[in-house]
């Protein structure tokens, strides 16, 4: 079994109890977040890695959105979401690292705690520099490993139990791969110490 199929079931499996393991980040900030970044959204937008459909109560009702993940049973989660919500998404299982669209489809693209589960995330993040658009949007926000000796150096000796568990790298230099995908253009913003990033790509092409 290759990497890409261990991670999608480990999120199968986890669908179930999804959101219950996310509540306390929820409470503490991420919701914020969430609603802060989302209302930024604006024309054509994809969002990479759905997940449940935590972000799907705060699309803006204007915007036309696109959300694909690769695990079919998180997706079935963000449907009811978005049938409860009346919300118009078009929700499509696929993986961020093969996108189906076409070149320069999506004025936007949006991403939350996604990269730290993609197995190859410069060739997503590639991905997305392709299907967004000449000058479009990338917004993410995404935990990384903190550059404090120690504090980093204690992430990585716990990512092989977080990988393990769940399928999240906890010590991914994103920041670094945004760069190594070929984006040029890149405000970094602070959200939580240095570990959880605002990042705010301009793809110049």
């Amino acid at each position: 079994m290759d990497n890409n199929e261990k991670i999608r079931r480990r999120y199968d499996r986890a669908s179930r109890v999804y959101d219950i393991l996310e509540q306390p980040m929820e409470a503490m900030s991420l919701k914020k977040w969430r609603l802060e970044a989302t209302q930024d959204l604006k024309g054509k937008v994809l969002e990479v890695g759905v997940g449940t459909g935590k972000n799907i109560p705060y699309y803006p009702d204007d915007v036309e959105i696109t959300a694909i993940d690769f695990s079919e049973k998180m997706l079935e989660k963000a449907k009811e979401k978005a049938k409860i919500l009346n919300k118009q998404v078009q929700l499509i299982q696929m993986d961020a690292q093969n996108m189906d669209f076409a070149d320069n489809t999506f004025d936007m693209v949006f991403t939350t705690c996604v990269f730290c589960s993609v197995p190859d995330p410069v060739k997503g993040l590639k991905e997305i520099r392709r299907v967004c658009k000449p000058n479009g949007k990338i917004i993410m926000i995404e935990h990384v490993r903190s550059e404090r000796k120690v504090l980093g150096l204690i992430m990585d000796v716990f990512n092989p139990l977080t990988v393990n568990l769940w399928g999240a790298n906890i010590n991914r230099r994103t920041v670094e791969n945004v760069q190594k995908a070929g984006f040029t253009k890149v405000n970094v913003i602070n959200l939580t110490g240095d570990i959880v990033k605002k990042i705010i790509i301009t793809n110049e092409k």
